[in-house]
């Protein structure tokens, strides 16, 4: 946004386009009632922004133009959004108050960190800010953020010291997301060093669970994770391939489904 029009919005104004940039769509209703003024209120600070088109509405509810487009990592997030909700309900259902959880990051460990909300007395270990962010000083958590070089797309630290900070910890839940299922070639990853720190969060926890959507099935990616018989449960929103199931079952790995909610 050019720094001159930032300058003339409204707190509410930037507001609404701060709600449009996380949500992807602002109701124009629920604008007005989380602000405490009235519709026609919310209409006019909308105006001007329609008109500088910095946001566009559609159907009672306003979007970010194209010229403000989020980050790749927050597109994902809604990629999918209903089965990967279903998937994270399902897994925070798994964990009890005062658990302790180990994170990757990843869309879905996002979601699912917005699940955990409910929860309270954690103890989050994570080398994601956007996880560390959520769960923070918010129902007596304890939040243990592993430092090292941020990646650039989802504020994530990776390297040696983040594995070396995370190999400190023995938790009750080690949660991992994954960007392809071979059965083939296990669990893969697209890039070296998220793969290498994933494989290293499954070696802390007691329970070791792999979250992923149906779509990643029929993907590959560059760098393997581990094999089947190096984790306890997938958690998918479909039932996996014939081939992924029989290589599951013959490493006596469970897999649950987790059936998104009706439209």
């Amino acid at each position: 946004m050019d720094s001159n029009l930032q300058s003339k919005l409204t707190r509410r104004q930037l507001d609404i386009i701060g709600t449009a940039r996380a949500s992807g769509t602002a109701r124009i209703g629920e604008l007005a009632r989380d602000m405490g003024v009235s519709l026609e209120t919310i209409r006019r600070d909308i105006r001007p922004l329609v008109e500088s088109g910095l946001v566009v509405k559609q159907h009672g509810a306003v979007r970010l133009a194209t010229d403000e487009a989020e980050a790749p990592f927050e597109q994902r997030l809604r990629e999918n959004a209903r089965e990967k909700l279903a998937i994270a309900q399902h897994v925070a259902d798994m964990i009890s108050d005062h658990d302790s959880v180990m994170m990757d990051t990843g869309t879905t460990t996002s979601i699912l960190a917005r699940a955990l909300l409910r929860k309270s007395g954690l103890t989050i270990v994570t080398n994601s800010s956007d996880i560390a962010r959520t769960l923070a000083t918010v129902n007596g958590n304890n939040v243990y953020m592993a430092g090292g070089q941020l990646h650039g797309d989802n504020g994530a630290a990776f390297g040696r010291s983040a594995i070396e900070f995370i190999s400190n910890f023995s938790v009750h839940h080690a949660v991992i997301s994954i960007a392809a299922v071979d059965a083939v070639n296990g669990l893969l990853d697209h890039h070296l060093e998220e793969a290498e720190f994933a494989r290293n969060v499954l070696q802390c926890g007691r329970q070791r669970t792999v979250i992923t959507d149906h779509t990643k099935f029929s993907r590959t990616a560059l760098v393997k994770v581990c094999d089947f018989d190096e984790f306890d449960l997938l958690v998918t929103d479909e039932r996996p391939t014939p081939e992924v199931v029989e290589k599951l079952t013959a490493a006596s790995t469970r897999f649950e489904v987790a059936h998104p909610a009706s439209r």
